[in-house]
């Protein structure tokens, strides 16, 4: 049974995905017809082609490896300024410029006279840049209907007044892990020497009445060392405690990749989940946002983490993973039974929302082959082309994206190599939320 539900949890989880690649690829193809450029594919996946049917000048289809997908718009590489894009010449002027022309050459292989004037680099600045943004935003749009989904319909945890654990000693957030134990030498937890019990509700704090976990947490950091009087409900009654909070080592709550010394006390709280409302929709996806922002910038930083977990090094929970990694931790989610049918569920959901926001967030980068790279030339020629109609100038014509290839190729690279690197470690060393 547990092998059973794995599997469709794997399966799942990969068909979500298949679908979220497919609308990107939508989202770039629908305005690029309505803008009359021509789409000659539509496809989902790499590779050796599955299955195809061609629907009047698109052919439609599926690839044999599920790993992205593509629309071929014709014209995306300009030809060079004052070249015929027919008679495009054979480079001779070294390595890399040679490049650039048999791409050029490639490209202009299929294009027929019939095309002039649908061609991508032929279409005003602001079309190009609707086309290339539509597929990260329809991503967007996903995580967004996703989340709201799953926050409006299902709810989102939230701590509770109630205590749900009560630490026994104080551990630095550096050296916390889910197989820590105390050790001779770590201070007893201020909680565990005010007598606190699981199942204490908070009523307040040094005579500050509590409603929430959240107004509670800022008032132990601030008390640093000091003594703190703790009202808690037990049994139904009222019962004081007294301790003094200690300084210690925790995470941030701004971000959580970095530490501060606060006060601490040494009790969690019980999670229920509730449902929200919309603004809260909002703002949880202004956060992720934030967050998965912050996670691309320490990208590089984290795949070093990876790299060195391949070898035996320790996979830190927060790693970054490939699909294969996430599919994996689906088919764990899907097949534990210690949670309710509908929290696994909740976290397919999650998941695949993050994955989607994350996928916009790195297409957006302005870097070719990314989409953010084709949107930076379409604004780049935006810019130049007002520039010179508002000073009485030539216009400047396209911008020829098709100079950058070199550094899209060594990009495209990068990302496969990371790709690879990530596939191994998903593989050997992988991520798991659950012991076992």
């Amino acid at each position: 049974m547990t092998a059973l539900l794995t599997l469709i949890g794997v399966v799942l989880f990969v068909v979500g995905i298949l679908v979220s690649v497919g609308l990107h690829e939508v989202g770039h193809m629908v305005p690029a017809k309505l803008f009359g450029m021509k789409v000659t594919q539509f496809f989902v996946g790499f590779g050796r082609t599955v299955w195809s049917v061609k629907r009047g000048e698109t052919e439609y289809g599926i690839k044999a490896i599920p790993a992205g997908g593509f629309v071929r718009i014709i014209g995306m590489m300009p030809p060079a300024k004052g070249q015929d894009p027919t008679k495009v010449r054979k480079a001779n002027t070294g390595p890399i410029q040679s490049m650039v022309e048999n791409a050029r050459s490639a490209e202009y292989e299929t294009i027929e006279a019939s095309d002039d004037g649908r061609l991508f680099y032929q279409k005003v600045w602001w079309k190009k840049l609707i086309v290339m943004a539509s597929g990260p935003l329809v991503n967007v749009v996903i995580a967004f209907v996703l989340f709201g989904g799953l926050f409006m319909l299902y709810g989102a945890n939230v701590a509770q007044t109630t205590v749900a654990t009560v630490t026994d000693c104080v551990v630095p957030a550096s050296q916390a892990s889910a197989d820590r134990k105390c050790q001779s030498g770590d201070q007893v937890s201020p909680a565990k020497q005010a007598g606190f019990q699981v199942g204490d509700k908070i009523v307040s704090f040094n005579g500050t009445a509590i409603d929430s976990w959240d107004q509670l947490t800022p008032l132990i950091r601030a008390n640093t060392d000091k003594p703190a009087t703790i009202v808690v409900e037990r049994n139904g009654q009222p019962t004081t405690l007294q301790t003094s909070t200690i300084v210690n080592q925790v995470r941030d709550d701004a971000d959580a990749d970095k530490f501060v010394q606060v006060g601490f006390l040494g009790v969690s709280p019980e999670q229920k989940v509730e449902r929200q409302d919309f603004g809260f929709v909002v703002d949880k996806m202004g956060e992720l946002t934030v967050a998965t922002v912050k996670a691309l910038g320490n990208f590089p930083e984290k795949l070093v983490g990876v790299a060195k977990s391949i070898v035996g090094g320790d996979r830190d929970q927060d790693s970054p993973m490939s699909v294969v990694g996430a599919s994996r931790v689906a088919g764990e989610v899907a097949s534990n039974q210690d949670l309710t049918g509908g929290a696994r569920i909740a976290f397919l959901v999650s998941l695949l929302a993050s994955l989607n926001l994350f996928l916009a967030l790195f297409n957006f980068i302005p870097l070719l082959p990314l989409d953010g790279g084709h949107m930076l030339g379409a604004i780049w020629e935006g810019i130049k082309r007002g520039f010179a109609k508002l000073l009485g100038r030539p216009d400047p014509g396209y911008v020829d994206v098709a100079k950058l290839l070199p550094i899209a190729y060594v990009a495209a690279s990068v990302i496969v190599v990371m790709g690879v690197l990530l596939v191994i470690a998903d593989i050997v060393n992988p991520i798991r939320l659950f012991n076992g």
